[in-house]
């Protein structure tokens, strides 16, 4: 290996240091707790060497937001293959679902903490991981209308919000309720898509 390769990968081993003990601070102290000083004592180096791999504290919480991101994304990649919208739809439900309570502290991190840290991810492009993200739970809907199976006028992005606030909060339950024995996710989630699309089994209005 020669020095240029070999001072590239040391670099790269830093970031990753960086990056691994901003996230142990932010999950255990909060990200109000996060600073370059704190970080740079958790691996023992001098404040000025992080900002030769990060402009601020910010700049860390957007790669740690990202890498989240990534990870739901992987999460989702196998309902591709699914072609039946709410099967689909269902599916990435469940994906979200288990994704959160897989990796809690990922999850608390990137939707439970500080705004500061997804809220780039939200832009008008939708080439931001969270708007690729959100955009996956839009098309099943938008398929449904193209199939005549959902009113035209209906809102997909609305919809899709509704669904996203539902799984976020199967998770949240989950992760900050545990002592609740209630429906396990897996059925919770289910219910939740199959209440959306159906309505409450057996309503007769008021």
């Amino acid at each position: 290996m020669g020095s240029a390769e070999r001072k590239e990968r040391q670099r790269a081993e830093l970031r990753e240091k960086i990056l691994s003990a901003a996230r142990d601070i932010v999950v255990r102290e909060g990200f109000g707790a996060l600073s370059m000083r704190k970080i740079a004592d958790a691996i023992e180096y001098a404040p000025a060497t992080l900002y030769l791999h990060f402009e601020s504290r910010e700049d860390i919480a957007r790669e740690l937001s990202v890498r989240g991101f990534q990870q739901l994304l992987e999460y989702f990649a196998p309902t591709a293959r699914i072609e039946e919208p709410l099967e689909r739809l269902n599916a990435l439900a469940q994906a979200y679902v288990r994704f959160g309570l897989e990796h809690p502290e990922t999850y608390r991190l990137v939707f439970m903490e500080d705004p500061k840290l997804n809220s780039a991810l939200f832009g008008e492009g939708h080439e931001d991981l969270g708007m690729k993200a959100f955009e996956q739970l839009v098309r099943p809907f938008e398929e449904l209308k193209a199939r005549g199976k959902l009113a035209k006028d209906a809102d997909s992005r609305q919809l899709s919000e509704v669904v996203w606030a539902g799984v976020h909060g199967i998770v949240s339950l989950k992760l900050a309720c545990s002592g609740f024995q209630g429906t396990p996710a897996e059925p919770l989630t289910t219910t939740l898509i199959s209440t959306l699309v159906h309505g409450l089994p057996g309503f007769k209005g008021v």
